[in-house]
């Protein structure tokens, strides 16, 4: 269990706010993240641009700091460098200055906001090389992306501010209260219909969203909203999707190839469009930072045939220099953001069953995931020894990916399992900056 600190309940330095570093909501006259005009999507080109742009937001908070938060805040694993942040997040007592929370806050919105002009301008356009087809698949991939934003910003910071026009000045900010929770989940319910009514039926692409890559998300927000009969429904669809299945051994999904089977979704990079994220994880002898480290208690449930079985494949190193290699190509920064796989929607499915009392069936999903990886199958037979079961192989099958936190956060297990009893601090704080610049945003309680 980590040692935990109580965060800062005010500040205990007032920082001067800088344009370049203040929020990117308020204290420039035409926010950065906004396009300059509705004549900035004109054609087809700039239509393609822009939602190539949109992707590339995304790839902003992905590479790095998103998974940070869902790792480094659990028992998974701990702070091994010098930057206070990761500290923070680590003993689970962070503030509003955070550097990291404040990055994948404003980049999310940056992302939304990059959605919102790609709705509201892409149907006006009248370019004959743009098709009623590929304008449609543009719109749905920015409905997408904003409720993929609006999921992550929703379980990082609770209820959010729902902006859904685009930032062009300042008066576009005015006036946005924060949404409850549930209405922040009704708005991202709201897009993912109607991505997937836009969206193609799938083709041989994992790095776009599709019809199946917006079941998936609605499939997760169903689990978070412990909707349990539409959960498995969604679940079921990508599931019985012969695109996508499980890849033996374990290691070949993060290894070769990249776009596998095993992904429903994930974000590409390229030389010219490096993700650096194995930095934080390589020790300094081959070249990283050695900032996330793998806990002890991770990598005897690793290494542990009847636990982890080859998902051991996820470390390397000896002694007290074990370190995670998940994302591995250090030579080219070429390694792709994970951000749906295959094995979620099966674990998806057996916990919506287990919750409506199919153990069976449940059980039978479980174990698909365990086999997969070499793990004996699971005999355990009540409810709640298979819940207890689910968890703990999403631990392991995820355990440096964008998981843990949150799947801790909304079964209500942060107290059982980190010890963190206070729920005040089962959300981030929202960034200083924002709360001091803007009168309509409300601080999480505890901050």
């Amino acid at each position: 269990m980590k040692k935990l600190y109580k965060p800062w309940s005010k500040l205990a330095v007032v920082f001067t706010l800088l344009s370049f570093t203040s929020c990117q909501k308020y204290l420039e006259e035409y926010p950065s993240n906004a396009l300059p005009a509705a004549s900035a999507i004109t054609d087809a080109g700039t239509a393609r641009a822009a939602i190539n742009g949109a992707y590339a937001r995304v790839q902003s908070y992905y590479a790095s700091s998103y998974p940070t938060l869902g790792t480094i805040t659990t028992d998974n694993v701990v702070f091994n460098g010098t930057l206070s942040q990761y500290l923070q997040l680590d003993q689970n007592a962070v503030t509003p200055d955070n550097a990291i929370t404040l990055d994948v806050y404003q980049s999310i919105y940056r992302a939304v906001n990059t959605a919102n002009s790609i709705i509201t301008y892409v149907p006006q356009v009248s370019d004959p090389n743009l098709s009623a087809t590929e304008k449609n698949t543009i719109v749905g991939e920015a409905y997408f992306i904003r409720a993929l934003g609006y999921f992550d910003l929703a379980r990082g910071w609770g209820g959010v501010q729902l902006q859904l026009k685009p930032t062009l000045n300042l008066d576009d900010l005015k006036g946005i209260k924060r949404s409850t929770l549930e209405q922040t989940y009704d708005q991202v319910l709201a897009d993912l219909i109607k991505a997937e009514e836009l969206l193609p039926e799938d083709a041989a692409t994992r790095n776009r969203a599709q019809k199946s890559v917006a079941r998936a998300l609605r499939a997760r927000l169903h689990l978070y909203r412990k909707q349990w009969t539409d959960a498995e429904t969604y679940a079921s669809q990508v599931i019985d999707n012969r695109k996508y299945s499980l890849v033996k051994p374990y290691k070949n999904f993060f290894t070769s190839p990249f776009l596998s089977q095993e992904s429903v979704f994930e974000l590409s990079f390229s030389i010219n469009n490096r993700n650096s994220y194995w930095n934080l994880w390589y020790p300094s002898s081959l070249g990283g930072q050695y900032t996330l480290k793998p806990s002890p208690t991770l990598i005897a449930k690793l290494t542990n045939p009847n636990q982890g079985g080859s998902r051991s494949a996820l470390l390397a190193g000896t002694g007290n220099n074990v370190y995670g290699v998940l994302y591995n190509t250090s030579s080219t920064s070429t390694d792709p953001a994970y951000l749906i796989r295959i094995a979620e929607l099966y674990l998806i499915r057996a916990e919506a069953r287990a919750q409506q009392n199919k153990l069976s069936q449940a059980l039978s999903d479980l174990n698909t995931v365990r086999a997969r990886v070499d793990v004996p199958a699971s005999t355990v037979a009540t409810q709640a020894e298979l819940l207890l079961a689910i968890e703990e192989e999403n631990n392991l099958e995820f355990a440096f990916e964008a998981h843990r936190w949150f799947d801790l956060v909304r079964t209500g297990r942060v107290g059982a399992v980190l010890g963190l009893a206070n729920t005040n601090y089962w959300v981030f704080p929202f960034p200083y900056q924002d709360v001091l610049s803007d009168p309509d945003l409300e601080q999480n309680p505890g901050y």
